[in-house]
């Protein structure tokens, strides 16, 4: 490995839940020394960043059902521009959900396929507070999604 591999976190967090979700998504993806990381919130994130990435994590609340609308307006922002360039690019989902969270997870599944992105690990749905057990998951899922994309295995 002689150049450096991106990992991108995008989240979107309102009550602080997906914050502290994303934010132990980062610590363990830096467990990694061969992987720079990006924490970028939703809307302040852009298509330079997405096209920075060799790997992707997506956090949001569940709202109505559904990924936060500031998720939704970063995947709007980058479909067209990202086409052709970020195909196969590895991802994996975070959700701090009120109900069960798979609407949201659908609706983020379903644009995914059309940039193509490639799903690489299960998704995280925390329910409720974000317990110690949750956040520990979270720093697995940076690590592992790190670990990957250090060492191509996604």
């Amino acid at each position: 490995m002689n150049a450096t591999r991106h990992l991108l976190i995008i989240y979107h967090s309102q009550t602080g839940h997906t914050r502290m979700m994303a934010r132990a998504v980062q610590r363990g993806a830096r467990r990694v020394a061969e992987v720079e990381t990006r924490l970028k919130m939703a809307l302040r994130a852009d298509l330079d960043d997405l096209l920075w990435a060799h790997g992707l994590l997506l956090g949001t609340p569940e709202n109505f059902g559904y990924m936060s609308g500031a998720l939704k307006n970063f995947l709007d922002r980058t479909y067209y521009p990202a086409q052709g360039l970020i195909s196969g690019l590895p991802y994996a989902v975070f959700i701090s959900a009120g109900n069960d969270g798979t609407g949201a997870l659908t609706s983020i599944e379903r644009i995914a396929r059309g940039y193509p992105l490639k799903l690489v690990c299960d998704p995280i749905i925390a329910k409720g507070e974000s317990t110690a057990e949750v956040l520990q998951r979270c720093a697995e899922l940076g690590e592992t999604m790190a670990s990957g994309v250090a060492w191509g295995i996604f």
